[in-house]
This record gives structure tokens, sequence and C-alpha cells, in this order.
């Protein structure tokens, strides 16, 4: 043991990694490891080593071996000594030596100045204080087994909060046994499919799968690594035009749709169509996948309930708290028919996949509080009050601009002259302006006509900071056709 790393535990709490190796005494080899500590910053200034006997018992060596080290040290200035403060090291020992830091590469992406970036919402806007209290409630109710184990299919207080969440809020129609949780809208999507992090038992569903000509490139590249073939069903101003389903190469048994706000382009699937995809996923023994990403945050317009409330077998229904919390809370959820439920439990396989139990028992009570439902309606207020800012803005600084898809969500696509998407996105990123261009989430093989525009995250800036970013966004969007 002496011969090797050494993790020592003092009285008071400090561990010390030391390598006694390197032949000489004992005394030497100490001294030789402790200095090396101090030098390379491993044991910072002010740090209170072990007494002599807690340190001589870990390391199996005599008690004055290491009052002689000590001595050693104090003496050459790296450690010192005072009587009811023990032994401690110098507040000038030698700085570590400094770690050299390469530059940035020329092509890597600067963090933007204002960023307007979709699919993030306000990170100052998180619940610290609700969320710290419905922590401490969660875990003094929580019994001893939640720490054990587990249930891959999620616990038992977040499934029953989320039934009766997704019920009275998005119309759904299940019981806690057809959900289960995930870390959100990617883990549900290696679940069903597949690929790199799908879980232990693989996927549970097969392509080739139709999807939105616009969505985000992430999930499609998810499901390209799956070796899922996804073909794209036009959009218009009612949604995804679903009626294509009989005429894409197949069999297709399955449809990706966000029906409640569509990405990016915005506009709820129009309820004829809703029951039309229903209908169709009914008579070929076919599932419609729904991507609630930010159902809860409408603005001018009714709430729409989710489409999984027309057939809870025949609709997978997906659902995160990345848009309403925070995408760093890896908390998501899937309620499934019931003949998926077992598939979907083994695909994620044993412990590696899971969220957080500590996670999944805060959010339940959080939910169970009314707290979540309280932060929601605060952020809705907020996030309208954006939004107004932005198309108030826009309609006195550019407007030659179309601001649309506003009636619900985080984000807005601004129509541009045909030709001025790509000038605008590399104008906005010479002026630390991070947004995207519309183009971006047009699925390959779509046949549409592909308009140009930007997509703008009006959720993102920090609220001190909002105002300004709008204004830079309005110094890189092109000017009207008679002003060019």
């Amino acid at each position: 043991m002496a011969d090797s790393w050494v993790n020592s535990a003092a009285s008071l709490g400090s561990d010390l990694h030391l390598d006694l190796s390197g032949g000489g005494s004992r005394r030497a080899a100490l001294i030789r490891a402790l200095r090396a500590a101090v030098q390379d910053g491993r044991l910072a200034p002010g740090t209170r080593l072990p007494p002599y006997r807690s340190l001589a018992a870990d390391l199996g060596v005599a008690r004055n071996t290491v009052a002689d080290a000590y001595a050693e040290l104090v003496a050459e200035g790296w450690l010192t000594a005072r009587q009811g403060s023990g032994t401690r090291v110098a507040e000038r020992a030698a700085p570590p030596p400094r770690v050299r830091i390469p530059k940035r590469s020329p092509t890597a992406p600067a963090k933007p100045a204002h960023n307007l970036v979709q699919g993030q919402p306000d990170a100052g806007s998180f619940p610290r204080a609700a969320w710290l209290a419905a922590a401490r409630r969660a875990l003094v109710a929580a019994p001893n087994e939640a720490f054990g184990p587990g249930d891959p299919q999620g616990r038992i207080e977040l499934r029953r909060a989320l039934a009766e969440y997704l019920a009275r809020v998005r119309g759904t129609r299940t019981d806690p046994d057809r959900i289960v949780v995930c870390s959100g809208f990617a883990h549900a999507l290696r679940l069903l499919f597949g690929g790199p992090g799908g879980g232990a038992g693989g996927g549970v569903l097969r392509g080739p799968l139709a999807v939105e000509a616009y969505g985000l490139g992430f999930h499609r590249s998810l499901l390209d690594a799956a070796r899922v073939r996804t073909s794209p069903l036009a959009l218009d101003e009612h949604g995804a035009r679903v009626e294509e389903l009989a005429d894409v190469p197949g069999p297709v048994r399955a449809v990706l749709l966000t029906p409640a706000h569509q990405f990016p382009t915005g506009g709820p699937l129009h309820p004829a169509r809703r029951t039309a995809v229903v209908d169709w996923a009914r008579t070929h023994g076919g599932l419609v996948l729904e991507d609630d990403y930010d159902g809860e945050f409408r603005y001018d317009r009714e709430p729409v309930g989710a489409v999984q409330g027309l057939d809870p077998e025949r609709v997978v229904y997906i659902g995160s708290v990345s848009k309403s919390l925070s995408p760093a809370v890896r908390v998501g959820w899937m309620v499934l028919p019931e003949h998926l439920v077992g598939a979907v439990v083994a695909a994620k396989g044993e412990r590696e996949a899971w969220v957080s139990v500590p996670d999944q028992l805060t959010l339940a009570d959080l939910i169970d509080s009314g707290h979540y439902d309280r932060h929601i309606r605060r952020m809705r207020q907020r996030y309208r009050r954006r939004r107004d800012h932005l198309v108030a803005t826009l309609a006195e600084r550019a407007p030659h601009i179309t601001v649309t898809g506003i009636a619900a969500g985080l984000h807005a696509v601004l129509r541009l002259p045909p030709g001025a998407e790509a000038s605008a996105v590399k104008a906005a990123a010479w002026q630390g302006v991070g947004l995207e261009g519309l183009s971006g989430y047009r699925h390959p093989d779509a046949s549409t006509h592909a308009p140009d525009g930007l997509v703008v995250g009006y959720a993102t800036p920090p609220e001190h900071g909002y105002a300004a970013a709008i204004e830079a966004l309005c110094r890189v969007l092109p000017p009207a056709p008679d002003e060019g």
C-alpha cells in the first residue's frame, strides 16, 4: 500500500493522494510526495494536513516518520505549524505551474454577444427557490427503497403526477402505468428506434418514418444513426399535409409530428388533419409520434389539446421540461400505448439510461405542490412580453419583414426577401448575434419551395440583455427593397 497511490482520510475529512514509490527511505519518499503535491497545486495554500497519527496509520509508517517529514517541509518553507492550528500548506508556497491552454481554432465558433438561437429558455428564470424547497420535501418524504436499484419505468411518484398534470393541461388520456420516464425527446427517439445510446435492448420500432418537411436536424441525425429512413411531408398554413402519408414510399408505419406548434414554422395542426392522421394510424396499424415540445406556451389562441387524447392506443406522446424549466434538468416522458410499455422498458435496460431519482422526486413534488403551474404561468407572461417587444420593434424598424409562428412557443420566424437569408445569417455572425436560418431546418428530401427566413429564439437572452439583443437583430436584417 505504501508503494502506490494512497488515499488518506484525515480526521477533518481531508483526502491526500500520495505516491510513495521511487525508492529510498519512507521518510524521504513521504517528503518527496508531499513536496510534489504542493508544487503541482493538489495541496493548495492553507490546506490543513492530517495529524501525525492519522496519516501514519493510513500509510503504514511510524508516527515519527510523518513528524520528521512535516518538520523538514516546515523548515524548507513548504508547510507551517502553529499550536492549535495544526500543520498547513504555507501561504507562500510555490504556485503550481501554469497550464498551457490551447488557442481557439480560427474556425471554432465564438460565443455570441446576443444569443437569439431557438430552443433555450431564459436560464436566469429557473425557479431555484421552488426547486430547492421541492427537493427538500421530496427527499424527506421519500421511502428508503427510492435510493435502491429502482424501476426503469420511472418513479411512481412522478408518473402519477404526470398522469394528472398532462390530463388536466394537455388533454391526454393515460394512467401512470402507461408512462415511461426518459431524459428528453432525443432519448425517447433512441429508445423507440435504437441507435447509439438507445439502451440495452435496442429500439422497438422500425422505419421508414414520415416526418414534417421542417424539423430539427439533430433529430434527423439520430434517426440516421439508427438507420431509419425518413420521408418528409409538405407543410402549409394548416400544418403537415398528412394526406400525403398514402403516397410515402414504405410501408410507413409511423409519423412524427409537432401538432401543437409546428417546429419551427409555427402554427397548430388543423383539427381535420388531427383526426385524419389518427384515422390513418387506425386503418394502417400505424403510430403517431407526438412531439409536444412547448405546448404550455400559448399567447393568442385557445389551448390546443394533445392528439394523444383522440386515441391513446395509436399515439405516442413525448414531452420534457427542457423548455418549461431548463435543458439542464434531464427529465422527459413518453405516454405510450399499452402494448409498447414493456418493450420500451426493456429497451431502456438496467440503470445506465435512468433519470436521476432525486430529480424525478423533486419534479413530482414541484407539480403536486402547484409550483410548476405557477412557474409556467409566470414564464408565459414573460415570454409574451418579449414576443410583443420583438413584433413591435420590427414593425417600427423593419416593417418589410413578416413575423410568423408567434401565437405560441419560444421563437418566431422572420420571413425574408428571396436570396436574403444567407447574407443575413453571415451579417449576424459578424455582429455577434446568434441565430439560425430557416433553410437549416428543411429536410434534404423535401420537394416544397424553401422560403428564406430567420429563426429567432426570443426566450434565450437574459432579461437585462433582451432589448439590446433585439436592437442588434434589427441591424443585421436586410433593408427594404426600395432602400437597397
